[in-house]
């Protein structure tokens, strides 16, 4: 009987070109792969790929079979949406995304306790992360989430503005001195982003007005930033809800206009007429005035 479970590994190695990308991708090694899709090959009986010197290519009857392959995969992740969904609504919990240092905020604030006041059943469990999450995919049923979106997929409402300002500690001011402006960032030391947060705005805007300084560290989140920041390492761009709650830091320039955001609370249509998130997300539109002060600082 076929293992469906092995089509994902199949699917997994078209879609990554060698067994060490596809198993990072599944959480698995390379031998694992390698072994699932020779138990498949021996069940469908073909070769569904061959290794050649640039990676692993399909057969023409593996190219044949992925379609289908693919449309398992869908199937499954559909399925496994829906159920995580499912127990979500039957448990009364809204899973929302949004960054870690969000959460502080939110947490030392009345709001949830407003919130579990006016709905005693529902229980909002927290997914931290500086990434944009996946709605659609199930990843969360809410995003409080600063910036430009363009997925039409999702609906919102705007909840605030995000500003951003660059911060320096007392004791790398004392050092180095202040920058008089934009340009004097270039002769600064710079905290920066990591690869995997490239596209964010402050790491883009740091390339576009430093590019030819290479930071002194990188961090993978905007709390990271903070620590490095607050640590004295160098000047970094910060969120001025963060950035201006510290005592050890001074706001060196901005707000920068370049940073400025909106944040929007965004959800699914298909969410947004669930009781559970609909009565976070009216929640929250309603207490856009408490929200503001925590967002913007």
């Amino acid at each position: 009987m076929l293992n469906w479970n092995d089509l994902k590994y199949f699917v997994a190695l078209a879609r990554h070109g060698s067994t060490l990308a596809a198993g990072r991708a599944l959480e698995v090694d390379a031998s694992t792969v390698q072994r699932r899709i020779a138990e498949l090959e021996r069940h469908v009986g073909q070769a569904l790929v061959k290794r050649e010197t640039t990676g692993y290519q399909l057969t023409d009857f593996g190219r044949q079979m992925l379609v289908p392959a693919q449309a398992v995969e869908q199937a499954a992740q559909g399925f496994e949406q829906q159920l995580a969904v499912a127990r979500r609504e039957a448990g009364g919990v809204i899973r929302v995304t949004c960054p870690e240092p969000l959460v502080t905020r939110i947490s030392q604030s009345p709001l949830l306790g407003r919130f579990r006041e006016r709905h005693p059943g529902l229980h909002v469990e927290f997914v931290m992360s500086d990434q944009y999450l996946d709605l659609a995919k199930g990843q969360a049923d809410v995003a409080l989430r600063s910036g430009d979106t363009d997925n039409a997929e999702l609906v919102g409402r705007k909840i605030g503005d995000s500003l951003w300002a660059v911060y320096g500690s007392h004791g790398y001011l004392e050092r180095h001195g202040r920058p008089q402006g934009v340009g004097d960032l270039a002769h600064h030391a710079l905290v920066g982003l990591d690869d995997g947060m490239a596209q964010h705005r402050a790491a883009q805007w740091l390339r576009s007005v430093a590019p030819d300084t290479v930071p002194v560290a990188r961090n993978s989140s905007v709390l990271g930033l903070l620590h490095s920041v607050k640590a004295g390492v160098g000047l970094a761009p910060l969120p001025t809800a963060l950035g201006d709650a510290e005592p050890d830091l001074d706001r060196v320039l901005g707000p920068i206009p370049e940073l400025t955001r909106i944040w929007r609370v965004l959800t699914t249509p298909e969410l947004r007429q669930s009781p559970r998130v609909a009565a976070f997300f009216d929640f929250i539109v309603e207490e856009i005035d408490t929200l503001k002060p925590i967002i913007t600082g």
